[in-house]
């Protein structure tokens, strides 16, 4: 037992700080309590405030928070547990010490706020603790969660945006002691009238369901649902074919850098780069840091020849893609032969992926061509697509859904 300095206990966060969803989640009797809730619905941030207020009330407790990786924590809860720590005096006098390299939180009473990924549930099975706050659990898997679940001694609380059905709707909603709270914009007070009108304004029926509403979507009209998410790619000695796709961006653009493999008839794929602003010099920066040699072929968009040529000069290997009338719908249907096996990283891709769906015409029936947007990661996979696997035939475990 941890020897800890007696402290006056009082709420940490006055009504004024916090939203209703703190209150939903603090005095619910329920052990799991899961937090569905569209973008800015203060879901996140009013969940890290009740783990602090745990932590405070009880000494030596121990809380993790889990993202399916770090990066994404640092976005996320972890940005959210140090924003209330530097707008609230009581917080900071009371959680004074930060260890950044192992990212813990320590109060004066011996409690610790932890945040952690697990590469897998085999990892998952390390440690036990008190509360657990899983962020953005369809990034997870629910083998990662059950590990931690049972390992957790009290209180379990969740949160996601409600992009599909995942395991928390199959396997914990509507059980006994699982608590659903549903959240979206309007109930978070602190966003600006501009924000407010931001998320209203998405044009996209569906995707004004998921993320205006906080409802379950399952988003109509998807280009590609034969995919699922994975922890790793499989073993390089049973990979039959490995190749980069590269969708050039810049500013508003994503530059996609997407790693594809064949194995076992079926696609993984691991994704190396997705972000905006990135110039050549950066693109063949980051792709070296990442382990691309100049002996791994990079497919690439055609239609930037000088960009393809910078990167050549730079020392990659990389060639154009095939580009015709019909080579994006020639590049989906090879894609659609396969099973897509995405890795968890590959937040881009995912997030494409989710929302890449085919056009409308006038009468707002579905066209033969998808829409221009949230596609970059996909047309990174489909240039290896159309270049590598156009006369390949070793194809396994495919699930039509379409």
């Amino acid at each position: 037992m941890v020897e800890v300095e007696s402290i006056e206990v009082r709420e940490l966060f006055s009504v004024e700080e916090r939203l209703y969803l703190y209150d939903l989640n603090i005095n619910s009797d329920k052990r799991v309590l899961v937090n569905q809730g569209g973008t800015s619905s203060g879901k996140t941030y009013s969940i890290m405030q009740v783990l602090f207020e745990l932590g405070y009330e009880e000494p030596n407790s121990i809380i993790t928070v889990v993202g399916q990786d770090i990066p994404n924590l640092k976005v996320g809860a972890y940005r959210d547990a140090k924003t209330i720590m530097s707008n609230n005096d009581l917080v900071t006098e009371f959680y004074p010490t930060i260890n950044e390299g192992e990212r813990i939180i320590k109060c004066k009473n011996g409690s610790i706020i932890e945040f952690k990924s697990y590469a897998d549930a085999q990892d998952a099975k390390s440690g036990k603790r008190d509360y657990l706050f899983v962020n953005e659990a369809n990034g997870i898997s629910y083998e990662i969660y059950w590990q931690l679940a049972i390992r957790t001694r009290k209180k379990i609380f969740i949160d996601y945006n409600p992009t599909s059905r995942f395991w928390c709707h199959d396997e914990l909603i509507g059980r006994e002691g699982v608590e659903l709270i549903v959240s979206y914009h309007k109930g978070n007070r602190f966003l600006s009238d501009e924000e407010h009108e931001r998320i209203e304004s998405i044009a996209d029926p569906e995707l004004k369901r998921v993320y205006a509403r906080g409802k379950t979507g399952k988003i109509e009209g998807l280009v590609l649902t034969n995919w699922d998410i994975v922890d790793a790619m499989p073993p390089e000695h049973e990979w039959k074919m490995s190749c980069f796709g590269l969708d050039f961006g810049f500013v508003n653009d994503e530059t996609a850098l997407e790693r594809v493999v064949l194995a076992h008839g079926e696609l993984w794929i691991d994704e190396l780069i997705y972000s905006t602003g990135l110039t050549n010099p950066d693109i063949a920066i980051r792709a070296k840091e990442q382990g691309v040699s100049s002996q791994q072929q990079i497919i690439a968009d055609c239609a930037e020849p000088k960009s393809i040529r910078e990167l050549q000069a730079a020392g990659l290997w990389v060639t154009p893609s095939t580009k015709g009338n019909d080579s994006i719908v020639a590049g989906l249907d090879i894609l659609k032969r396969y099973r897509l096996h995405v890795t968890r990283r590959s937040q881009g891709l995912i997030s494409n992926l989710r929302a890449y769906k085919w056009g409308k015409d006038k009468d707002g029936n579905n066209t033969n061509k998808p829409e221009d947007k949230n596609n970059h990661g996909i047309d990174a996979i489909r240039y290896v697509g159309l270049a590598k696997l156009a006369e390949h035939r070793e194809v396994r475990g495919v699930r039509r859904r379409n």
